[in-house]
Parts: C-alpha cells; sequence; structure tokens
C-alpha cells in the first residue's frame, strides 16, 4: 500500500482521459444541425444513459469533499438528502410526462405553456444568475481543490484543467457529449468508489467493527425535534421540497430526461436514476464515517472532515486501483461542470435569445449556444480568484441557499399540475413574494448582529434554516392559492393536458400503457432500499 501515486496509477488515470478523449470526438464528429440535435441530442437518448447521465450530474464536489466530511465530521442527519431516489422516481412518474407531451427544452418553457411568459421570463433568468453565481464557481472552486490535492498540483492549475478540459467538448458537442461522457463517467465512479468502501470496511472489521470504532449513537440520522441543527421534522420536510425543485423542476437534471424520444424510455432513466441515487451513501459518505473510526483507533490521521476521503484513499488503496479511485473523483467533478455548462447554454439561448429574437436560423442558434457555453466557461474561469478568497464558510452557505430558493418554485410547478384552479397571477405573485422573503431573510442573517436578540427580525433572520424552508413553503403555498381563488381561472383550452385535472382520454391512456409491471417492480425496489437505509441508520 503505497501513500503517494505511483507509475501505474498515473497510467490508469491516463487511460481515463483517453477513453473521454475517444469518446467526445466520436460524439463530436456526429452531425449537429439543430438545436433539438445540440441541447436534447436529438430527444433520441435511451434510458440508460439517461439514467447514468442524471446521476453523474448529481454527483460533484459536495459529494467527493462534503458528504464523506458528513460522514467523518458528525452531520448523519444530512444523509436523508442522499435518499432522494424516491424523488427522481416522483421525476419520471408525476412530471416528466407532462414535460415530454409539451415538447419543451428548458422547464422555465413549461411555466410558459402553463401560466404565461412573465413566469418563464422569471425562473430563466434567476435559474441562469443563480447557475452562474452559485453552480459554476462552487463547482470551480471546489474541483480544482479536489483535483489539486490529488494529483498533487497547485489549485490554479487544478481548476484551469477540470474547466478548460471539460468545457472544450461541451462546447464543441453539446448535449448528446455531456451525456455519452457522463454514461462513462458514471461506471468509472461507481467501480473506483465502491472499491474503497470494500476496502475500507474491510480494514474497520465489517459493519460490525466499524460500529464499534464509533461513539454509541453516532449513525443514527433522526436528531429529536428540538435539536438545533438537525430538527427532523424540519429536516425531512424542507429536504423533500428542496428535492421536488432540483429534482423534478431544475433544468440542470430534467435536461437529460427529456432527452428521451418518449415517455416510456425518459421514465426509466428516471427509475435507473433513481436506483443510481442510492449508490452515495455507500460511495462517499461510508468511507468518511470508515475514515473516523481508523483515526479514533490512531490507524489514520487528518486534520479536517472533509480530507477524510482522500486520506482513506491514499492510506488504503493498493497502487493501480488509486488511481482508478482517483480516475472516478475527476469524473464526478467533470461531469457535473458540463451538466452545468449546458444548462447554462440552453437557458440563455433558447429562453432568453429565441425568445427576444424569435425568427433566428437554426444554424445561428447553435452557433449562439456554443459562444453562450463558452462565455459560462470564461466566467467559471474568472471566478476563481474570487473563490479563493472566499472562507470555507461561505461555500457551505451557498450550498444552504438551495433551502432559500426552492420553496416557491417547487410550489408552483406542484400546485400548477395538481391543481387546475392555480393561475399566472397566483404563481407569478409566489415568485416574487418568495424572492422577497428570500433578500430579507439574506440581508438579516447577514446584519444579525445588529439585532436585538428576541425580536422579530432576530428570530426571522436566525431560526434555523430547515425550519425557515418549512416557512417558506408554506408561504408560498399560502400566496398561490389566495391569490388565484381571488383572479379569474385559467380557460380549460389554454391548460389542457398540462394538469391532472384537464388530461384528455387520449392522455390518460397513453399514461397507462407508458410502463409494464418491470418498471413498477424496479420502482417498489427503490422504495423498499431508501426505507432500509432509513430504519439502518437510526441509531
Amino acid at each position: 500500500m503505497g501513500t503517494a501515486f505511483e507509475t501505474l496509477d498515473w497510467i490508469v488515470i491516463g487511460l481515463y482521459f483517453i477513453a473521454l478523449l475517444g469518446i467526445a470526438v466520436w460524439v463530436v464528429t456526429r452531425k449537429t444541425s439543430t438545436t433539438e440535435d445540440y441541447f436534447l441530442a436529438g430527444r433520441n437518448i435511451g434510458w440508460f444513459v439517461i439514467g447514468a447521465s442524471i446521476f453523474a450530474s448529481n454527483i460533484g464536489s459536495e459529494h467527493v469533499v462534503g458528504l464523506a466530511g458528513s460522514g467523518a465530521g458528525g452531520r448523519i442527519p444530512l444523509l436523508i438528502y442522499e435518499l432522494h431516489a424516491w424523488i427522481v422516481l416522483l421525476m419520471g412518474w408525476v412530471f416528466l410526462p407532462f414535460y415530454i407531451r409539451s415538447g419543451i427544452f428548458t422547464t422555465p418553457e413549461f411555466l410558459e405553456r402553463r401560466f404565461n411568459a412573465n413566469t418563464r421570463w422569471f425562473l430563466s433568468v434567476f435559474s441562469l444568475l443563480a447557475y452562474v453565481l452559485t453552480k459554476v464557481s462552487v463547482t470551480v472552486y471546489a474541483g480544482g481543490i479536489v483535483i489539486a490535492q490529488l494529483l498533487n498540483i497547485n489549485f490554479w492549475t487544478g481548476a484551469l484543467i477540470t474547466v478548460v478540459l471539460t468545457g472544450f467538448y461541451t462546447i464543441l458537442g453539446g448535449m448528446r457529449a455531456v451525456v455519452y461522457t457522463e454514461a462513462m463517467q458514471t461506471v468509472v465512479l461507481v467501480v473506483g468508489a465502491t472499491t474503497l468502501t470494500i476496502i475500507g470496511l474491510n480494514s474497520v472489521g465489517g459493519w460490525s467493527g466499524l460500529q464499534e470504532s464509533l461513539e454509541p449513537g453516532y449513525l443514527n440520522m433522526w436528531r429529536s425535534s428540538s435539536d438545533p441543527d438537525f430538527p427532523w421534522p424540519s429536516l425531512v420536510f424542507t429536504s423533500s421540497v428542496v428535492g421536488i425543485w432540483y429534482w423534478c423542476t431544475d433544468q440542470y437534471i430534467v435536461q437529460r430526461a427529456i432527452s428521451a424520444p418518449n415517455i416510456s424510455e425518459g421514465r426509466r432513466g428516471a427509475i435507473f436514476g433513481g436506483l443510481l441515487k442510492l449508490l452515495p451513501v455507500f460511495l462517499f459518505l461510508i468511507p468518511g464515517v470508515v475514515a473516523l473510526a481508523l483515526k479514533n483507533r490512531g490507524e489514520l490521521d487528518w486534520d479536517s472532515p472533509d480530507k477524510a476521503f482522500a486520506a482513506l484513499l491514499m492510506a488504503k488503496t493498493p497502487t493501480g486501483l488509486k488511481g482508478l479511485v482517483a480516475a472516478g473523483l475527476l469524473a464526478a467533478l467533470m461531469s457535473s461542470l458540463a451538466s452545468v455548462f449546458n444548462s447554462c447554454s440552453t437557458l440563455f439561448t433558447v429562453d432568453i435569445y429565441k425568445k427576444l429574437y424569435p425568427n433566428t436560423p437554426e444554424k445561428k442558434l447553435l452557433n449562439i449556444g456554443r459562444i453562450a457555453t463558452t462565455v459560462v466557461v470564461i466566467l467559471g474561469i474568472a471566478w476563481i480568484p474570487i473563490m479563493m478568497n472566499i472562507s470555507g464558510a461561505l461555500y457551505e452557505y451557498l450550498q444552504s441557499v438551495q433551502a432559500y430558493i426552492a420553496p416557491p418554485i417547487a410550489v408552483i410547478f406542484v400546485l400548477g399540475i395538481f391543481f387546475k384552479r392555480i393561475n399566472s397571477k397566483g404563481a407569478l405573485a409566489t415568485l416574487f413574494a418568495g424572492l422577497a422573503m428570500v433578500i430579507i431573510r439574506l440581508g438579516l442573517e447577514l446584519s444579525k448582529d445588529s439585532l436585538t436578540p428576541g425580536s422579530f427580525l432576530h428570530t426571522f433572520g436566525t431560526v434555523n434554516f430547515l425550519t425557515f424552508g418549512v416557512w417558506l413553503t408554506l408561504f408560498s403555498i399560502l400566496v398561490c392559492v389566495v391569490v388565484s381563488l381571488l383572479t379569474p381561472a385559467p380557460s380549460q383550452a389554454s391548460i389542457e393536458g398540462l394538469t391532472y385535472g384537464t388530461l384528455t382520454a387520449e392522455q390518460r391512456e397513453s399514461n397507462r400503457n407508458s410502463y409494464n409491471i418491470w418498471d413498477i417492480v424496479v420502482t417498489v425496489v427503490v422504495l423498499a432500499i431508501v426505507a432500509g437505509v432509513m430504519l439502518t441508520f437510526r441509531g
């Protein structure tokens, strides 16, 4: 067992990059003549590639660094975010049929179909800004750190390698390049990280040995309702709302599923993605816990929980396999970044540029898409020096902002599909009221030291962010329903086929014919595994 990369490790990493380049070149040489080819891979992606792409898009720096760190640092309740496989199923069974039937390119486009153009503009601009300011910057920053640590190079080099390589094949090949490289990256990541998990568990004497090396109750993900950090009712509620926003309405994820040729293939991709979504618990969290157990035994040393995964990798993995795990981590970082680049490009080209210039020819839109991706890549590089000067606390802070931005968006999508009385005025009022609440909350949170403890403003700015997520969701539902009921109902013709209450007989029949017994069986298996993990991590 070595502690640094050896020749064989570098050969394995080199083979990964050769395979990645080969797939990228193959995709780039295929004909891309329309925006549908470039942004949705011609709507001809099979279920395996869709599921793998959904998984690879989700697995990024926050898993490589943060989830293992949660396992090593006593933040086990955060495991609940990795049990959102049931919400991925929700996307496939509930939301996706509406998206595919509508023929949309983007989720904001669905809001225009269901409500009006103003809701689409709001979500498009808001999503684009949020991606550039948070997803791009955080992924580049954390990716640079991980690659610098793994490959023993400086941060700037690591960040530039990540951005330039990923940007290259995303700009040239579009969505097809992203999903096919992600399918390969998923295989590499799963094989590599599974190897580390097995080696780690063996080194502590299996599951029973792991539990004996930890404090009693360490693996309990269910804290009391009065816990200051992770009260379980707020954790379950807010994490579910964030999950619905992320997995069912966010362009970043949904774009993969709507690349399917039909509802059946898209749903199966979502079911497969849900199955894969169960893996991070075993691939990242458990290695973090193993690293803590080994530290408790005096067999491993690390100074920060976020370094636990890398410490276990370097200390316990044999030569060659170490390179395979490192290649898997590189795959995770690059696939997340490629997804962000492609989603930003799609949102700008389809939802903003094409709306402003509706008669633009397809060839020019393709070039606009490539230019937009290039600009996002450059912005990602420009953000690096800024992110280098930002503390780790703010990095985590940017991640927690999801609990603030998710509720209004999740509410209008869910109510929009399930409640046909919801209208455009209710949806728009919810989006703006939710944005106002978030701005007030962030402002009070940043100035909390100057507020009187116990006052309403101090409480509003300091209440647990999970609890705030619960209240913001309830507030959003209230605004959406009340404003809609006080204003005229949408016409039946304008929402036909866009809500469950307005599906035609043909659409209902088509839904029933779009799945078979195996789709149901695998769905039940995924739900059973989610329940099993929840019961396992209860103490």
